[in-house]
């Protein structure tokens, strides 16, 4: 502007007073501390019991259990074909410890592909079990016969489950319960014979098989435990049984696993600007914030030792509508003793809050740490956003016991550790380099074990996107 130029208004009239654009470079200005999205409520690492590990590894020492086929068969989709894949046949107990690929390898070629639609029957009761079926997709639903004849629910399986597998050893077997498609089912059959077929030629398979059926069946409990001998309600002087408790003889151990970052900082900024704020301790702070955010991701989802991956098959629920109904959690309860809390992404909260008004029922709240947290039969259902949502619109809730005392899951940490700042959690001085960066190792070590199976449970393929 010139000399003796007049400032005028935006509706053009002369501008009387000081403009609000001249007096903010005489003014303070009132900041906010940086901001952050990815912050979350983070409830598993608030209501996990944190055991602090010494020399980095905890090990879990088990009672001997006996258990055979615990996984799910995984298989490989090229268009409208499915497949699977050779060395997840291992999965069924009659293959468990076979090692011949080739063999195998043949076994999977083997596998025909049918397609079931919903309602179609799979198998049914009474009938001879002469293949076994490995559910490739879609979800089935095992009944059986109630007291009064009424058919009655025996469970639902879906993606990677596997049924008549006891048809691979004994040729006399028949089908316990009935068998139907609650979806469009996708299955690949294994003849039984088919198997026999290759094992005449394959001399391997055919002493697998041989062992197995000579090998005597322990003497387990219903968790598969060997069984303690005991002696009760006898009178007189009966020889008293003689027992001993067996442990595992290679008890699992969990390592502390670790989160890592370099902060790095211009000195210049270190130096001049640190009011009214502090700039190291501000980039400190929003890196350990997505250093925790990533932590709660890895408990969760961490093929090693995250919940979802360490859920033994047997605590694994399939819904039997496919949305979280209050029967579907009810089942989760039951299957452990004194559940400590549910975890769920918030989508699959609200699609359970839908079911529960659809049947006009109120869950209560707690009021824990300032919020209102939803619970079921009093257990708290905590949101966390980092248990996946699929394509499909699927997700899964997770149940679980917790702490030691109570046999649960616990989390793991080493407190102490050198230039820590707050558990287990260090931020390292680096040095500073020739172009005047300052640089700081931020460092997060931990890890979750699950000391007894059924401390942990999970609902898996809870539909969210059902609204009627």
């Amino acid at each position: 502007m010139s000399v003796g130029e007049e400032v005028r208004t935006e509706q053009g009239k002369p501008q009387q007073s000081l403009g609000t654009a001249a007096a903010r470079n005489l003014a303070t200005t009132t900041k906010s501390a940086p901001q952050m999205q990815e912050i979350s409520s983070r409830w598993l690492l608030r209501m996990l019991p944190w055991v602090n590990v010494q020399g980095g590894t905890y090990r879990v020492n088990r009672r001997l259990t006996y258990a055979v086929g615990d996984g799910r068969i995984t298989f490989v989709k090229t268009g409208d074909r499915v497949e699977v894949i050779p060395a997840e046949l291992r999965e069924l107990p009659a293959l468990r410890s076979y090692e011949d690929e080739d063999v195998l390898s043949e076994l999977a070629q083997r596998c025909q592909q049918r397609e079931f639609p919903a309602g179609n029957l799979i198998a049914s009761f009474g009938s001879r079990t002469d293949e076994v079926y490995l559910l490739a997709h879609g979800r089935v639903e095992k009944l059986g016969s109630g007291p009064y004849g009424e058919d009655e629910s025996l469970g639902v399986l879906a993606d990677g489950a596997y049924l008549g597998e006891q048809a691979l050893l004994d040729s006399d077997t028949i089908w316990e319960y009935t068998v139907r498609a609650a979806t469009a089912c996708t299955v690949l059959v294994l003849r039984r014979q088919d198997v026999e077929q290759v094992a005449e030629r394959a001399d391997s398979l055919r002493e697998h098989f041989e062992q197995l059926r000579s090998i005597p069946e322990q003497r387990t409990n219903k968790y598969g435990e060997k069984e303690i001998d005991l002696a009760a309600g006898h009178s007189g002087e009966p020889d008293i049984p003689h027992t001993f408790v067996d442990y595992e003889a290679r008890p699992r151990e969990y390592e502390l696993s670790v989160a890592q970052t370099v902060l790095r900082i211009h000195t210049r900024v270190a130096d001049l600007y640190n009011q009214p704020m502090n700039q190291t301790e501000q980039q400190l702070r929003l890196t350990v914030e997505a250093l925790k955010e990533r932590q709660e991701h890895e408990l969760i989802n961490n093929r090693e030792f995250g919940l979802l991956n360490n859920c033994e098959y047997d605590q694994r629920l399939q819904p039997h509508d496919g949305v979280p109904s209050p029967d579907d959690m009810d089942e989760l309860l039951c299957r452990r003793r004194g559940t400590k809390l549910f975890l769920a992404h918030p989508r699959a909260i609200a699609a359970f809050g839908r079911e529960l008004n659809k049947r006009g029922l109120v869950p209560e709240t707690i009021e824990i740490a300032g919020n209102r947290i939803p619970t079921w039969r009093g257990v708290p259902i905590y949101p966390c956003n980092k248990i996946p949502v699929s394509d499909a619109r699927t997700t899964s809730i997770i149940a679980m016991r917790t702490g030691e005392a109570e046999q649960g899951v616990i989390g793991l940490q080493q407190a102490g550790i050198p230039d820590e700042i707050e558990p287990s959690l260090s931020c390292r001085f680096m040095g500073i380099n020739e172009q005047a960066i300052i640089k700081y190792l931020v460092t997060a070590y931990y890890s979750a074990a699950v000391l007894v199976p059924d401390a942990l449970g999970v609902l898996e393929n809870v539909e969210i996107g059902r609204w009627r």
